[in-house]
């Protein structure tokens, strides 16, 4: 799975508001609900942030894996 709680951190390091991102940056509004939710973003939309966050991908987001790698059910 993979989280963008580091996204919220680093935003807040450099004091940039979601008003902000929206604002002066042109990220929607929707972008920043489906970070919020974890859920599917293009690797478009990871570059831009880093862009705008002048960060690495690191700051962004995290892999956190669902179950052991290699592990099958039984």
């Amino acid at each position: 799975m993979v989280t963008y709680d580091k996204l919220w951190e680093t935003m807040k390091r450099r004091q940039l508001s979601q008003y902000r991102m929206i604002r002066y940056y042109g990220v929607s509004a929707s972008q920043l609900g489906r970070l919020k939710k974890n859920m599917y973003v293009s690797t478009h939309t990871i570059e831009m942030l880093c862009d705008i966050l002048e960060c690495r991908m690191e700051d962004v987001l995290e892999y956190r894996p669902d179950k052991p790698a290699g592990k099958s059910e039984p």
